[in-house]
């Protein structure tokens, strides 16, 4: 798939407004999961403040803390194109992943694969492809290009049923879990 690139802008000495990165952001890729990757763009910590509290490249986990939020693209494979290998090592895998999205694996279902839930409201909106987003009643809504979802800290899954990678661009917003 194409590169994303990230633009960012600041302000010089002056208080002009300036370009102060523009470059094309390296995915994070996951041996446990083929063909996956998630290019980790922006986060910031609580609300931000003007002007030098507005965030920072990257991602330091993957889902926000409460006020926080996180920017990213994620590449689904086809399901086809995500199956491993009979000699991959899973436990190395499952090292890596940790490592690399610290709080992903913990979020996972592990009696249904890809389900989970997050103490976030996430918007999701469709770059390329298309995916089922799976529920917990069972219901798969497709989304394709254009497509913009509103996801609300419910359970869900992303199933890419076809046979080309699906791209989603997603800004999460870390809400406060109830207590009930």
């Amino acid at each position: 798939m194409d590169p994303i690139y990230r633009v960012v802008t600041g302000h010089d000495d002056k208080g002009r407004a300036i370009v102060v990165e523009d470059r094309p952001v390296d995915p994070v890729t996951l041996s446990v999961l083929p063909g996956f990757e998630t290019i980790e763009l922006w986060h910031t910590e609580g609300v931000p403040s003007m002007p030098d509290g507005l965030g920072e490249s990257g991602v330091p986990r993957y889902f926000p803390a409460p006020g926080g939020t996180v920017f990213r693209v994620v590449t689904f494979p086809p399901a086809s194109d995500s199956e491993l290998a009979p000699e991959f090592d899973f436990a190395a895998g499952i090292e890596e992943a940790q490592a690399k999205v610290p709080d992903l694996l913990a979020r996972l279902d592990p009696d249904d694969p890809g389900m989970h839930a997050t103490d976030s409201v996430d918007y999701g909106i469709v770059l390329s492809g298309e995916l089922e987003m799976e529920l917990d009643d069972g219901v798969a809504v497709v989304v394709r290009p254009g497509t913009v979802v509103v996801q609300r800290g419910t359970r869900h899954a992303w199933r890419n049923r076809t046979e080309q990678p699906a791209r989603v661009a997603f800004v999460l917003v870390g809400a406060t879990p109830s207590d009930g």
